[in-house]
C-alpha cells in the first residue's frame, strides 16, 4: 500500500480541480498537505480535508511571486518540520493565436507555470536536499508536449516543465529527489468550454490523480512523463534516431539525401543528459577522420 503517514505534501493550484483532487489524495492516505492558491478554494479545501480527520493548512499566493513561495515553504517548515513532497499544479489559460495574443498574456503565462514551478522547487530544494528525501511532480500537458491551437504561451510554459525536469533529476539523484513530470488531460475549469461535455463527463481529476500519488511515493520513479487522462495511463519518450554520418562535404543538399537515415526510428535511444548526444557526435566524427578519442 502507498502511504504517505508523516510525509508533508505542498500541492499548489488546490483549490479546484485537478490541485483539490490531489491534496484529497494525499491527506487520505496520511500526508499533512499545505493547500495553495490564490483565493478561498484553498481554504474551503483545506477545511474539507480536516472535517474527514486530515491535516491541512492553506496559503494563499501566486506562486510566480518569488517571496510569497519562500514564506510558504518556511512557514511550512516551521510547522511540520519537514517537506517530502511537492505538486507542481498551478496553472492558468490566456488562449489566443499567436498573430493576435498580447506578449503580457504570454509572459504572465510562462510566469504562473515556469517561473511558479521553478520558485517552488528552488524554496524546497534545500530542505529536501538536507533530508535525503524529495518527490516533485510538474505538471506539463498535450499541449507542450505536442502543441495546440492558440495556445503558444500555454504550450511553451508546459514543455518548458520536461526540461525542467531534466535537469533536476541528475541535481537531485545523489540526495534522492525524485521528479518527474504529469501531462493531464481533465475536466477542469480551464478545460470547460474547450472539450464537448461527453468527453468532460469521463475525464475527471480523480481518474488522473492515483498516477500523482504514485509520482509521489517511496518507491517513485524518476525523469518520467506520465500522461493521463479518463483512467489511462502512458509514458511519454524523447528518443533519439541514430541518425547519420555525412561524409564528405557537409551541404543542405547532403542533408537533404541523406534524410530518411537521419529520422529513421530503428534502434531510436534514449539518452542520458546533453553530453550524452556531443559524446555520440565526436566519437563518430572522430572515428570517421581516424582520430581517437580517449572517451
Amino acid at each position: 500500500m502507498i502511504n504517505f503517514t508523516d510525509r508533508v505534501a505542498i500541492v499548489t493550484g488546490a483549490g479546484a480541480g485537478l490541485g483539490r483532487s490531489h491534496a484529497l489524495g494525499l491527506a487520505a492516505r496520511g500526508a499533512a498537505v499545505v493547500v495553495n492558491d490564490m483565493g478561498a478554494g484553498a481554504d474551503n479545501v483545506a477545511a474539507e480535508i480536516e472535517a474527514a480527520g486530515g491535516r491541512a493548512w492553506a496559503y494563499r499566493a501566486d506562486v510566480s511571486d518569488t517571496e510569497a513561495v519562500a514564506d510558504m515553504i518556511a512557514q511550512t517548515q516551521a510547522k511540520w518540520g519537514r517537506i517530502d513532497i511537492l505538486i507542481n499544479n498551478a496553472g492558468i489559460l490566456r488562449d489566443k493565436t499567436f498573430a493576435k495574443m498580447d506578449m503580457a498574456d504570454f509572459r504572465k503565462v510562462v510566469d504562473v507555470h515556469l517561473i511558479g514551478s521553478a520558485n517552488c522547487c528552488h524554496a524546497v530544494w534545500p530542505i529536501m536536499r538536507d533530508q535525503g528525501y524529495g518527490r516533485i511532480v510538474l505538471t506539463a500537458s498535450g499541449s507542450g508536449l505536442y502543441g495546440n491551437f492558440g495556445q503558444a504561451n500555454y504550450g511553451a510554459a508546459k514543455a518548458a516543465m520536461v526540461g525542467l525536469m531534466n535537469v533536476l533529476h541528475l541535481e537531485g539523484a545523489r540526495d534522492d529527489i525524485r521528479i518527474n513530470t504529469l501531462a493531464p488531460t481533465a475536466a477542469t475549469a480551464m478545460t470547460e468550454g474547450l472539450l464537448p461535455q461527453t468527453a468532460l463527463d469521463v475525464l475527471g481529476p480523480e481518474t488522473i490523480t492515483p498516477g500523482v500519488l504514485y509520482l509521489a511515493s517511496e518507491d517513485s520513479p524518476s525523469r518520467t512523463i506520465l500522461s493521463a487522462g479518463g483512467g489511462t495511463f502512458a509514458v511519454t519518450q524523447i528518443r533519439e534516431t541514430q541518425g547519420t554520418l555525412i561524409q564528405g562535404e557537409i551541404t543542405p543538399e547532403a542533408v537533404a539525401a541523406a534524410w530518411n537515415d537521419i529520422t529513421d526510428a530503428t534502434d531510436a535511444q534514449d539518452l542520458e543528459n546533453a553530453f550524452a548526444q556531443t559524446r555520440k557526435y565526436a566519437l563518430r566524427a572522430a572515428k570517421a577522420k581516424g582520430v581517437t578519442l580517449d572517451w
